[in-house]
């Protein structure tokens, strides 16, 4: 932001006896002067020697604000006036705020819920702050930008002691202690909530670190006001071991989430607790140099970065990408990890293995057959909008189920759940499971399993639904005289389906809902292993006086081994069927363009229309429609899986090049590893 002001106006308007809120203000526009670039001359009048004109050599790449601060310095060291009244508003701030607002509360959420910090970041975002508030934390909010952290640790050791000698630090002692205090008041408390403590491990516990925590503060801040080193440092180190043994404890929260479901709000709560526990590390290290006798630098350098971590702190509280970047991962990686187990019953890499994929992908083949005369159904009703897709999605739907519940497989499922799986292998390659070439072969071993996978699905699906329709129209020509799909309905096929209409961006967006299924089904997993929902199914006394016990065992397993399925195949279906609809009401028109769903479609039309369509462009568009149909649904789910699956687990392709040119390799020394199955395992090399 630009400052109006000068350095002149700016010293001559420091008034120690001004309204609070205008001694605010003063402070904002003092802070807005340093970021300010321009001349000295300009900014800072008669007084400013012309430090930004004539910068050495060595002060070339020094941030502007730090050559302010500088010349701030220089200015109050030679005018005692101004630096009597900067002193005072300064000193009147502190004094009339709530400083120990700034050190125990700001950065951290008023309760350990990740919805309310949500709706809290919105809401500051939106809303402008004030300057008129008695809360040191609100104003620090005013003062600061995020990008303030870059110069902040830029200062130099001696404009830090310039800084020291100007504005000594007595008076923010007590407020640091309170802080000290209340913070690990807080650390106990979420330690004692049932959220935490229940998941906890026991031997983690030991000791019981959190209930000492109020009585070790107290001690600390006993020997700080007397001035008794001795004293003072065995109480931190004992405070210090305490923090350390309490965020160990917290850490074993996530194993427990690992096992039995990761919540949101749980992960929060961890995460505030082992922040709050950092804060009190740096308060301390704040108090303790600040205490030493004569180490005034040492103290300047101490407040410098506790400052910058309030900064960073700040700007990490100003985002929302943040926020779910940071409390999102554990729940993403979980979802990944439903995903990864569900996707290995995906990759063939036998040559059984292989040929059970082609049977399984044959009867899900032949149920889309079916599912492709139910969506003609639907369409020849005439309903409204909604709920012509809402019966469209139900037909997706029940066929997606039965394909499942048959162990059979719709070919365009299978990416976004082997995407992490694959994930999980490049994980385990750069985790050090494997090394060097070893490593890249076996990541290309299971990309060419994986690819084989894929096609034997989509061979599997296609050469069984295109005939089956085909077939189906035929029939109904010899037995009623009409096929099925009439010539009307045939036309407006060729007419949608071909590759010089929008096709290739709708089968794009139906690969997004592909992978949207996948995160439906990893999420409702989760909830459903998160609140134990198996187990209730097993043992309510309820479901058992109705069901009996060992068939409420059975039910229980069943819905645990089926639910990941069932969310994915439901949710999936009626996406298809409804989000078009939904966004065509508020925006352009969409439509989905599923492969199997889409080759369906073409045999209905050419059942119709009969062989001479054969002869037409149109027809031969559609063909071409369809092979960038299944390239593009298969293509974006499995990217936007593998891109998550990466960013939970923590992965950085940093051997990009490497693994491409392995991948190039073996596509051209062995090219048919992509495509059929090996009749015993391949070498590696």
């Amino acid at each position: 932001m630009a400052s109006g002001w000068d350095l002149t106006a700016l010293l001559n308007a420091a008034d120690p006896a001004a309204p609070r809120v205008e001694r605010h203000l003063w402070a904002v526009h003092l802070l807005e002067w340093l970021r300010h670039e321009g001349s000295s001359r300009q900014a800072g009048g008669d007084q400013s020697n012309d430090q930004d004109d004539k910068r050495s050599p060595g002060e070339a790449t020094t941030p502007t604000p730090v050559l302010r601060l500088r010349q701030l310095c220089q200015v109050l060291e030679r005018h005692e006036a101004h630096r009597a009244a900067v002193q005072g508003v300064v000193g009147s701030i502190a004094r009339g705020a709530d400083v120990v607002s700034l050190f125990a509360d700001f950065g951290f959420a008023p309760r350990a819920s990740f919805s309310s910090e949500l709706m809290e970041r919105v809401r500051s975002y939106l809303l402008p702050g004030t300057p008129d508030t008695p809360s040191l934390a609100e104003l620090f909010a005013l003062l600061f930008e995020p990008a303030d952290t870059a110069w902040i640790a830029r200062i130099d050791g001696p404009t830090l002691a310039r800084i020291a000698a100007l504005w000594p630090a007595e008076g923010w002692r007590e407020a640091m202690l309170d802080a000290v205090a209340f913070l690990c008041s807080a650390v106990r408390a979420a330690g004692f909530g049932s959220a935490l403590r229940l998941r906890m491990t026991d031997a983690a516990l030991v000791g019981d670190p959190f209930m000492q925590l109020a009585a070790a503060a107290s001690r600390v801040r006993a020997a700080m006001l007397d001035a008794d080193s001795g004293a003072l440092q065995r109480e931190v180190n004992f405070l210090r071991a305490l923090l350390d043994a309490c965020r160990r404890a917290a850490a074993t929260v996530a194993a427990h989430l690992e096992e039995f479901g990761v919540s949101l709000h749980i992960v929060f709560e961890a995460d505030q607790l082992r922040a709050r526990t950092e804060r009190v590390e740096l308060l301390l290290d704040t108090l303790l140099a600040e205490h030493a006798p004569g180490e005034t630098a040492d103290a300047a350098d101490q407040a410098r970065w506790l400052l910058h971590a309030l900064v960073t702190v700040h700007a990490q509280r100003r985002s929302l990408r943040a926020l779910f970047a940071q409390h999102g991962t554990q729940l993403a990686r979980q979802v990944a990890e439903r995903s990864a187990e569900t996707g290995e019953h995906y990759i063939t890499r036998s040559h059984e293995e292989y040929h059970a994929m082609l049977r399984a992908a044959a009867g899900g083949g032949a149920v889309i057959a079916l599912t492709t005369f139910g969506k003609f159904a639907v369409m020849a009703l005439g309903l409204s909008a909604f709920w012509g897709g809402f019966w469209a999605g139900a037909n997706y739907a029940t066929s997606f189920v039965v394909i499942m519940l048959l162990h059979w497989t719709v070919a365009t499922k299978q990416p976004a759940m082997t995407a992490p799986a694959l994930a999980a292998t490049l994980a385990q390659v750069r985790g050090g499971a494997t090394e060097g070439d070893a490593a890249v072969e076996s990541f290309v071993d299971e990309v060419a399993n994986l690819i084989r996978s894929q096609v034997a699905g989509i061979v599997g699906n296609l050469a069984m639904c295109f005939p089956l329709v085909l077939l189906a129209q035929w029939l109904a020509q010899a037995v009623w005289g009409a096929p099925l799909v009439g010539a009307s309905e045939a036309m407006h096929v060729l007419e949608t389906l071909t590759l010089l209409g929008p096709t290739a961006l709708f089968a794009a967006f139906t690969g997004v809902l592909l992978f949207a299924s996948s995160l439906i089904a990893g999420w409702v997993e989760n909830w459903f292993v998160l609140h134990r929902l198996d187990s209730a199914i097993a043992w309510n006394p309820r479901i058992q006086a109705r069901l009996g016990a060992n068939r409420a065992q059975r039910w229980a397993r069943w819905w645990r081994s089926h639910i990941s399925g069932l969310a994915g195949n439901i949710s999936l279906g009626l996406m298809l069927g409804l989000v078009p609809v939904l966004i065509d009401f508020v925006g352009p028109a969409v439509e989905v363009r599923h492969v199997t769903l889409g080759t369906g479609q073409l045999a209905a039309a050419l059942g119709a229309l009969g062989w001479p369509v054969l002869q037409s462009a149109e027809f031969w568009w559609c063909v071409a429609g369809i092979a960038a149909t299944g390239i593009l649904n298969v293509g974006v789910s499995f990217w936007l899986a593998f891109k998550v699956a990466l960013r939970a687990r923590g992965v950085q392709l940093r051997e990009r090049a490497q693994i491409a040119r392995a991948i190039r390799r073996r596509l051209w020394t062995r090219p048919l590893t992509f495509v059929l199955p090996p009749p015993r395992a391949w070498p590696s090399g």
